[in-house]
């Protein structure tokens, strides 16, 4: 739908407009840009991610599973599986300095701040970490130093994630499911052949549609 009441209305006006003599609209001052997130089929998840993630204009922390037949939900969709670099699995904590000079990292439960007692931060640059007080800040874990690392500031948000969030992301650390693990586990699924007569039945669904529109 996105694809043919928008992209293709946009696209057919653009190309008018640029063959007219006195345009009326210029595509090229719009102040932002929309693109559509593509969905790829699970065979080419070793190609995403050596190729296509590499060369993205903005960073992309893993990639995010989903059944085929699935309907759109809104807000958190329980049946979706998130898949993060190792480094990547992050937590937003809101990070304060008391009076004693005490580095406190907070999350948010049943909207009250909740205080992680002995987790501790460390930056990756030498600025002074009172700098940091009163901001949310994105963290990875290190499994070596058993620390939170600062990746960032987080200047678009106000709060820091959920308690439960964090339970989620902390199982998924300790999961560790690594890229050689999820790439192994696909080219199982891959080569099953219920997987294989789905690619088919859906190529030829696809195939009819565009001839159907092509009469």
């Amino acid at each position: 739908m996105l694809e043919k009441e928008v992209i293709e209305p946009r696209n057919y006006e653009r190309h008018n407009i640029y063959q007219s003599r006195n345009p009326y609209y210029r595509y090229d001052l719009e102040p932002f840009r929309v693109r559509r997130k593509d969905f790829w089929l699970l065979s080419t998840v070793t190609k995403l991610l050596k190729e296509f993630i590499p060369k993205l204009s903005h960073d992309a922390d893993g990639l995010i599973f989903q059944g085929w037949d699935d309907p759109y939900v809104p807000r958190t969709h329980e049946g979706l599986l998130k898949w993060k670099y190792p480094e990547m699995n992050s937590v937003d904590f809101r990070f304060e300095v008391d009076d004693d000079d005490r580095q406190l990292l907070y999350l948010n439960e049943r909207g009250t701040k909740k205080l992680m007692e002995g987790h501790r931060v460390a930056f990756k640059d030498d600025l002074d970490p009172s700098s940091y007080s009163g901001k949310i800040i994105e963290c990875s874990w290190s499994s070596e130093e058993h620390v939170w690392v600062c990746m960032r500031v987080r200047t678009d948000k106000s709060t820091p994630n959920e308690f439960n969030t964090y339970m989620k992301v902390m199982r998924s650390i300790k999961d560790n499911i690594t890229e050689d693990v999820l790439l192994n586990d696909i080219y199982e699924i891959i080569r099953l052949p219920m997987y294989a007569d789905r690619i088919r039945i859906e190529s030829k669904a696809q195939q009819h549609a565009s001839a159907s529109r092509r009469r």
